[in-house]
């Protein structure tokens, strides 16, 4: 089946079976390996992307049910050279480590901050809320303090507006 769809704002094509996995047509066909896998069932967020604005597990959406839609990867934070912010404090705030489930992280954070989340919270209810809306992302090496600070900081660096 041929699948037509916009990646990172750009369309794309790709000559795929509508039951392979978003995430092997987004890695293996598309070569957009930002994407992890980790678990392969849904379960840990390595491999979150945005469909349609939406946060998806890509190892358990089916190709098929992507044409015509919009994927936003890991890859696709960023604006040219220009990191996004999240992906930016990540890095600043040591919120990375093995690099297996940032990806997933970064784009779950964009989408917060994206859509103002937690826009007007106190920095307690704040913390509290980013580790709500971060529950779908396993990570197995920070412990998740130092994800949080990064997403905090992201906050503060795109603020209200």
């Amino acid at each position: 089946m041929k699948i037509e769809l916009e990646v990172n704002g750009q369309p794309r094509t790709a000559e795929v079976s509508p039951w392979a996995r978003l995430l092997d047509v987004l890695r293996e066909d598309l070569r957009l390996t930002g994407t992890k896998e980790g678990c392969g069932e849904g379960e840990c967020g390595a491999c979150s992307v945005l469909l349609d604005g939406e946060v998806v597990n890509a190892c358990i959406v089916a190709a098929g049910q992507c044409h015509g839609r919009r994927v936003v990867t890991v890859e696709g934070l960023a604006r040219g050279e220009v990191l996004h912010a999240v992906q930016r404090a990540l890095v600043a705030c040591g919120g990375a480590q093995c690099g297996i489930c940032t990806p997933g992280i970064a784009v779950c954070a964009a989408h917060v901050i994206d859509r103002k989340l937690l826009a007007g919270k106190p920095v307690a209810e704040a913390r509290a809320a980013v580790r709500e809306l971060l529950a779908g992302n396993i990570c197995r090496c920070t412990g998740y303090q130092l994800i949080v600070d990064a997403v905090l900081v992201a906050v503060d660096e795109v603020g209200d507006s």
